[in-house]
Parts: structure tokens; C-alpha cells; sequence
């Protein structure tokens, strides 16, 4: 019952992110200062990108770069703040099912430890109490060697000493 719960919630959570992420888009690019920082962040973003394109296919890469206008740099940014924003969420959700599956395959091996242990513990007093019952054997079979034919069959010593004939006791 927890389990389908504990997904639904993680799904809940991913898809309202989606919004916050929107949201977030639209006002990172109205304060300045934060603007500027993502202006520089994409620019950087996009020095990269190019540069790294260009050594896959090939081209020279010892040109220069031209730099984004402003309002597709931050279109790009607030772009790339919402999808990393959705994506640690994601994330974030990922590490808490990762880490509530551990802990419930923890909790399992624990009990498989202690079963086998119990198991171990009942071997042990079964091969104690075979070694009191063979123990117990050889003292029945000594006994009736002493005794002879009449231990074996429990007869009483004074009967046979007097000569009657034996009867089972």
C-alpha cells in the first residue's frame, strides 16, 4: 500500500516541478542582476557548446566565436534553469527511491541473517541432543552386554539364579 503511494508522490512531484520550472523561466529574466548573470551563463554555455561541435565535425577551432544577442541568450538560460531545475528534482526523487529501496533490501538481508542464524542455533541443538541420544545408546548396549542375554530381556537375576524357567517381565 505504502509503495504505489510512495510513487504516486514522486510522480506528483515531477509533474508540478514542470510549473515551478516555468515559472522560474519567466522570472529570472526580469531582475537585472540576475539577468546579467544568466546572460554571461549562456554565453559561456554557448562558447562551449560551439567549441565542442566543432572539434566532433572537424572545423577549425581556433575561430572566434560570435557571442548570442542578449534575448536569445536569455531565452537560452532560463531554458537551460528550468530544465536543470525539473531534471534535479527528477534527481532528487531518484536518490529517495534509491535509497528506500536500500534500506528496505537492508531490512530483508537482515532478516534472512537472523533466520539463517536461528537455523544454525536448531542444527546445533539437534547435533547436541543426537550426540546425548547416541551417547545414552551406548550405555543401554554396555549395560545389556553386562548383563548378558537376561539384560536384554529384563529378566530378574533371582529367577533365573533359582532355575525356574524365565518369563518376560
Amino acid at each position: 500500500m505504502v509503495l504505489p503511494l510512495l510513487k504516486l508522490g514522486t510522480l506528483a512531484l515531477k509533474t508540478l516541478s514542470k510549473p515551478i520550472g516555468s515559472r522560474l523561466k519567466q522570472q529570472a529574466g526580469l531582475h537585472p542582476k540576475f539577468r546579467n548573470f544568466i546572460v554571461s551563463m549562456a554565453q559561456a554555455n554557448h562558447r562551449i557548446t560551439t567549441t565542442m561541435q566543432r572539434r566532433l565535425y572537424g572545423h577549425a577551432t581556433n575561430v572566434e566565436i560570435r557571442p548570442l544577442d542578449e534575448e536569445k541568450a536569455v531565452q537560452a538560460a532560463v531554458d537551460l534553469l528550468g530544465e536543470a531545475f525539473v531534471f534535479s528534482v527528477a534527481v532528487a526523487a531518484l536518490y529517495f527511491e534509491v535509497q528506500r529501496s536500500s534500506r528496505s533490501e537492508a531490512k530483508k538481508e537482515e532478516l534472512r541473517r537472523q533466520d539463517l542464524e536461528q537455523m544454525r542455533e536448531r542444527d546445533d541443538a539437534l547435533s547436541r541432543e543426537v550426540e546425548s541420544l547416541k551417547s545414552k545408546i551406548q550405555e543401554l548396549e554396555q549395560l545389556a552386554r553386562g548383563r548378558g542375554l537376561a539384560g536384554v530381556f529384563n529378566f530378574r537375576p533371582s529367577q533365573v539364579e533359582e532355575g525356574k524357567v524365565p518369563t518376560l517381565a
